[in-house]
């Protein structure tokens, strides 16, 4: 990637899809902060090596490999730190784009992180599986089998409260 052209679509891109990227880290990180945080962080690695991506059509895909790379660090990186407690920050412009009562986000957050990365790419984000394969750096196959086991474990559990009722 070398004209200017290529670097204002890319400029476009990330300006446009800022509120995915946020749902996306959200979706991860459960902390607004930490979401916005992460979502800065890779926007500037995205812009930093900018001369990499080699076709503007992959922007996507590129990005959100970088993009879930972020939170997954911070993730890890949770581990080591402790962050401030939910609430102790002002309201800002993002709000929580997940409702946290709702038992299905519930059920997501509660998959393995590879499994989660998948639903929440292919469901929330709407990126096919050939997309998320690139994104993640994963076999197609084993991108299709963690989808279609996370659904499974979702739907039983799901099947599971119905029966509980």
């Amino acid at each position: 990637m070398q004209d200017k052209n290529t670097y204002k679509r890319l400029a476009e891109y990330l300006i446009e899809n800022q509120t995915k990227f946020y749902r996306l880290a959200y979706s991860y990180l459960a902390d607004r902060e930490d979401s916005l945080d992460a979502v800065q962080d890779a926007v500037c690695k995205a812009i930093e090596s900018a001369y990499g991506l080699r076709r503007i059509e992959a922007v996507r895909t590129w990005f959100y490999r970088i993009l879930v790379r972020e939170c997954l660090d911070r993730l890890r990186a949770r581990g080591r730190e402790r962050s401030a407690p939910s609430g102790a920050l002002d309201a800002g412009y993002y709000e929580d784009p997940l409702p946290q009562d709702d038992s299905l986000y519930r059920r997501v957050q509660g998959l393995p992180p590879e499994v989660r990365t998948v639903i929440c790419l292919r469901f929330y984000e709407e990126l096919s599986l050939k997309e998320i394969s690139e994104a993640t750096g994963w076999n197609l196959n084993t991108v299709k089998t963690r989808l279609y086991g996370g659904l499974r474990r979702l739907r039983v559990t799901m099947e599971g409260e119905k029966s509980d009722e």
